[in-house]
């Protein structure tokens, strides 16, 4: 009961946090709204996390900050959120906010390819093989590994 109590707790201070932001909309088109701290949301869903790391990444009501981005998309793609994950393999590819690694890159957009729902797939699809054609072949089996790993281990941990 509480934790759902703190989950509903964190989605709310969120969702006041992007209307406050989203309400203080400047002359010059930029959200200056306050800034919001990640420990807010930890307790919240995985896609609240993960949208709070888009902001981050896009500097949307709170300074642009890549590390910040990249650590909450992390914390939400080990949730499991496909969004989080295709975020979280695109900075690996960019090296924003993380070191950039093209192997994890593309762990992180097969996981997501592999868990979108249906109207997202060929978009996340389309984004893991457009890191793959930069890849040799034992590179991607390596990727490919990895999310198989990821994805064992993430299953086993739900049961």
């Amino acid at each position: 009961m509480l934790n759902t109590f703190n989950k509903a707790l964190a989605v709310f201070a969120l969702g006041l946090a992007c209307a406050a932001s989203a309400s203080s909309l400047a002359e010059e088109n930029r959200y200056p709204g306050p800034v919001v701290q990640p420990m807010v949301v930890t307790q919240g869903s995985a896609h609240a996390i993960g949208r709070l790391g888009f902001r981050y990444e896009t500097g949307l009501g709170v300074p642009q900050n890549y590390i910040a981005a990249a650590d909450l998309y992390r914390r939400a793609a080990e949730l499991g959120d496909p969004f989080a994950q295709s975020r979280l393999g695109l900075s690996y590819d960019r090296g924003h906010g993380v070191p950039k690694d093209i192997i994890l890159s593309y762990k992180w957009l097969d996981l997501a390819a592999a868990r979108a729902p249906r109207r997202e797939h060929d978009f996340y699809q389309r984004l893991r093989d457009a890191v793959a054609s930069k890849m040799s072949f034992e590179q991607v089996t390596e990727g490919q590994r990895l999310a198989l790993i990821w994805a064992a281990n993430w299953a086993a941990e739900r049961r």
